[in-house]
Parts: C-alpha cells; structure tokens; sequence
C-alpha cells in the first residue's frame, strides 16, 4: 500500500522504506471454497493508518452534481469528477452488491508515475464500489475513470471479487505528457494507466503482495480477451482477460519493449515493474508462504525463488489448493510468520529468547560494510486494518456479504462481521473515534494495540491465550450466522428494512462484545505475566494460599532457553561469572 519506489534501478537502494508501506492479498474462488463463497484477504499495513471501519451510505444525486476526489493516503484534495445520480451503499471495502475490491502497491518503473493525474488507488477503489454491481462492471468503471481524470499513484494490483467470479487487476501510469524535441505532444500517448485484468480459473486461489504477478497473458480475440475497447463484450463470461488497448504500443512508445520482439511475448510484471531480489524475498516470499499452506508440494521448488535466490523460476499467477478453503483457513493465512520453512521468523536470534516473529525497523542493515535483511512476513506490527471479504451467492446481498474485519496485527486481532447492507458502523470502529496520536478507551484499535504490544514482550507464552480468544469469538460468529441464517433469509424476502436492523444490530452487539473481551484479555495478561512472572492457575483460577487475607503462591519463574545464556557467556561471561 502507499507509495513504493520499486523501479528497477533503485529497488534495491531503497529496499529499507519497501516493507513500510505493504499488503497482502489473497483470493479464493467459488470452486476452491468449502462452502461457495468468493473470498479475498487484505491487510492494510502502514505505520502511520489508523484502523478503522469506512462506511459511504446509498444517495441519489441532482444531475450535474460534482464529487471531490481526496487522495487516501494523505487527506489531499486532488480534484472534482461528476458524479453519478445513484450511489451504493458501501462498508469498508465491501458494497451492497457484495463486490469487494483490495489492493497491493507494487510500485513499478518510478518515472511513470503521472502529477497531473487526479485518481489515486485509495479513490478508484472507494469510487468504484459506490458505482457497481459486478466485479466485471468495476473493471469497467475504474478504465473509464482512469481514462477520463488521469492515474496519480504508482503501480498497484488489486484484488476485485463479486458473488460468482474474482479478478486479479494490474496498472500503472504513464507519467507525464510525452513531447517531441519540438515541445509537441508525442502522437499515441494518451493520459490513464496501462493495465491487464485477469478472471482466476474456479476452482483455484491466486495472491499478490507488492509485486506485480501478471505475465504473459491472451491477447484480444474478442472471444476469451478484449480490450477496454471491446466493453460490448465484456458480460460474456468466456472472456476471462481484459485489458488497455495501449497496453503494449505505449511500452514501445516509451523505448521499454523493442519493436521487433512480438505481441505474444510482453510480459507485464517484467516490463513494468522488473523482478529483483527484494521484490522476491520482501513481497512474493508471503504469496509463497500462503500458497504453501494449501499446496505444499507444488511450492516447495519455488522456495529459492522466494528467497530472491532464483528470480528465474517464477511461481503461478495461480495454483489449484490440495482441499477445499474455507474462511478459517483464509484467516490463519493472514497471521502467517514463515513458521516452518526456511524464514521462519520464530527460529533465528532476532526472535529473542521467547521465539518473538517481529522485527523493529528498518527491514534493511549493514555490519561491517556487509548487507542483511529482516523477513517480511503477512503478518505485522505495523497493519492499520485487515480483513476477509466474503461474496456467498446463495444469500441475498445484503446477507450474503460479510467484511471479516479486524484491526492492528492480524495475528492477534480478532475478526468481526460486518454485514455489506449494514447503515451504520460500530462505535468501537467508526471513523474519528480515537486517531493514531489520540488515544480512545472505546476504540477498537487502541484496545487491540495494547493486547498485542504486551504480548510482543513474552510472545510464546502470551499468544496462545490470543489465539484461544480469537477461536473462541470468531467461530462463535460463525456458528450464530450458520444458525440465523433461515431467519434473517426469509426476512430479507417479506421485510427486508427489518433485515437490514437485525443485521445492524447484530454487528453493533458483536464489536462491543469483542472489544470488551479483548480489555478483559489484556487484564488477565498483566495480572498473570506481571513483572516477568508467570502466576500459577488451577481451574482459570489464580492459586492462592487459601489464608482469610488471601496472598498468591510464588509465581513461575522460566528459564531463559539454554542457547540464549549461551549467548549471554559468549558477550560478557568474565564479567558476570560467579565467583
């Protein structure tokens, strides 16, 4: 997310501020669920975003009404676009239509960034789902506003998923207005973005994360492939790539793809946004990690390539998961650290004595003129908010679309469901309530932050308490949407208003609940782990010596790990050695 610097010169240079700003995405098509569903994961990783749940209501417009275009990232006023005369009802990053749109920025060839352009990612997203009903219809809507009003931010991937289909989407601008020697604007280059969109086969589960991954792809044929001048055609659904018309003239136009090298060949990750190692280990090293998860053997030979150690041997855009997936897998996919494979953050000494899967930043250093890295795992400290759209046709819309939403590291948030048809956003995660230099006793944020920056302090210990919670409230959640599911499926057919408050309120009672278990959680966490201590329990109670002025037995006291005395001896032992 925000803005990555990756071009091919300077990725490496700048590869200490890469993972500052950087998300994940996965997506799972109908066919590769358990239960039917279309699914897609995002975490929004930024040191400086406040997580919190955006919410735009459904309005109708005057002709002629004109809509500010705010850059998501910085708050900045860019410009004004028309505005349509009816617009959707949209929470988070979910509409009423259960179209859910993610992203990752991948960066790509600095120098085609465009200052003049008026659309940034954070508005095509938010615009877009105020706007459409289906995934295609998004593709559509993001060509014509890229088109019209100019591309502002670099390159970016984005996730687009309805009811039935998920595409994998990926752009980038043309920089300034290109002129001739003469000062005359260059004949064929044109103001928007270059992009290719590509529907993911059913049945399999695709990923990005701050690396483009389209390659190769179908050029247009009308039939499985047109280009953003073929819209007539794009409800066909064996049309399963789309594309700019320029996508390829303009690479040549712009000296990055030699004119006698042909169509069939352009590859759109390698001409804009050209692999190297950090790209690899900081970026496709987490898609790795999450297709591991559901494919182990297919991805096992591509491990060299995520370690950035063969750039050679590329993964799938997309591969086929060995079982079905279902929405707890997609979120264990989220809170992922390497475990088990050869970056396991949990394993080496910046994991500390107590197997700690963070690090501090920068994520690049040097020792004696020598260069090293901190992985970058899915799961981090630094996430604002993340979730779990979920599109399940066999619903109604209102019902059917579910934003699993959570706030600081995935790892230790705690999904909650926000119904796609809810009017209004939770207390604990509404915007404005609390920031990140104010702090808010009955924001969601805060509440989790304090959880898990204690938990950081004595990781595997704390955590399992953690993970105990989020089972625990998230397959509650889970269980009571199984159980109301007739219900409020029979309401939305005779009273859908009621639907649509019974919804309301059972998002609104979930958050509190959730928010009030989590400042329960954290006493809990101080009392026991109080001053390095670990306070004995029998029954989830603390023991005490049963005196009328009842006083804690004495507390556990653990060892460091062996190795890490060790350590200890090898950096100072003559100076602390017992006499």
């Amino acid at each position: 997310m925000k803005k990555l610097i990756l071009s091919a010169v300077f990725m490496l240079l700048f590869a200490a501020f890469l993972p500052t700003f950087a998300c994940t995405n996965f997506i799972v098509t109908k066919g590769a669920s358990k239960d039917g569903s279309v699914m897609v994961s995002y975490s929004a990783d930024s040191h400086t975003l406040y997580g919190e749940l955006y919410h735009w209501s459904a309005a109708t417009y005057p002709a002629g009404t004109m809509m500010d275009v705010i850059e998501w990232d910085s708050g900045k006023k860019m410009g004004q676009i028309p505005q349509v005369t009816q617009t959707y009802n949209v929470v988070g990053n979910m509409n009423e239509f259960q179209v859910c749109i993610a992203e990752t920025t991948f960066g790509g060839l600095d120098t085609l960034k465009n200052p003049n352009g008026i659309m940034d990612y954070g508005s095509l997203i938010y615009i877009t789902l105020q706007r459409v009903k289906s995934a295609r219809e998004a593709i559509k809507c993001i060509s014509e506003l890229l088109d019209a009003h100019g591309y502002c931010s670099s390159g970016e991937s984005f996730s687009i998923i309805d009811k039935h289909e998920a595409w994998i989407f990926e752009m980038i601008g043309k920089g300034e207005q290109m002129l001739d020697a003469k000062g005359k604007p260059v004949k064929g280059w044109t103001k928007g973005a270059v992009w290719v969109a590509r529907l993911i086969p059913d049945g399999y589960v695709s990923g990005h994360a701050n690396q483009a991954r389209v390659q190769t792809f179908p050029l247009a044929d009308g039939k499985i492939s047109i280009t953003n001048r073929q819209f007539d055609k794009l409800y066909n659904p064996e049309v399963t790539t789309i594309y700019s018309w320029d996508i390829i003239s303009f690479a040549r136009l712009k000296g990055l793809y030699p004119k006698d090298v042909s169509d069939a060949q352009f590859s759109f990750s390698d001409i804009y946004a050209p692999m190297d190692f950090g790209a690899a280990r900081y970026c496709e090293a987490r898609v790795w990690a999450g297709f591991l998860r559901l494919n182990k053997e297919e991805m096992l030979p591509y491990e060299s390539y995520a370690r950035g150690e063969d750039l050679t041997n590329r993964m799938p855009l997309w591969i086929l998961p060995k079982e079905k997936v279902d929405l707890r897998n997609v979120m264990q996919l989220m809170r992922d650290h390497y475990e088990g494979t050869s970056m396991d953050m949990t394993k080496d000494l910046g994991a500390g004595p107590y197997e700690w899967p963070y690090r501090w930043r920068p994520m690049s250093w040097s020792v004696d003129d020598e260069k090293y890295i901190h992985e970058r795992a899915t799961a981090t400290q630094q996430t604002g908010f993340s979730f779990i759209g979920q599109a399940r046709s066999q619903y109604p819309d209102g019902f059917g679309g579910i934003l699993w939403f959570g706030v600081d590291d995935a790892a230790s948030c705690c999904y909650v469901p926000m119904f796609c048809c809810i009017t209004s956003i939770p207390e604990p995660f509404k915007e404005g309530n609390g920031s990140m230099i104010e702090y808010s006793t009955t924001a969601a944020f805060w509440t989790f932050t304090k959880v898990s920056n204690y938990v950081y302090t004595r990781y595997n210990a704390m955590i399992k308490h953690v993970i105990e919670k989020q089972y625990l409230w998230e397959n509650k959640s889970i269980d009571e949407i199984n159980k109301m599911t007739p219900y409020i499926v029979n309401l939305f057919n005779t009273d859908p208003r009621k639907a649509v408050d019974q919804l309301n309120n059972f998002s609104y009672q979930r958050s509190h609940d959730v928010v009030n278990e989590w400042n329960k959680l954290f006493e809990y966490l101080l009392v026991k782990y109080h001053d390095g201590n670990i306070k004995k329990e029998e029954n989830g109670k603390f023991i005490t010596n049963g005196n009328e002025k009842p006083q804690v037995v004495f507390p556990e006291q653990p060892k460091y790990p062996d190795y890490w005395y060790r350590m200890i001896v090898n950096d100072c032992g003559p100076n602390i050695k017992a006499k």
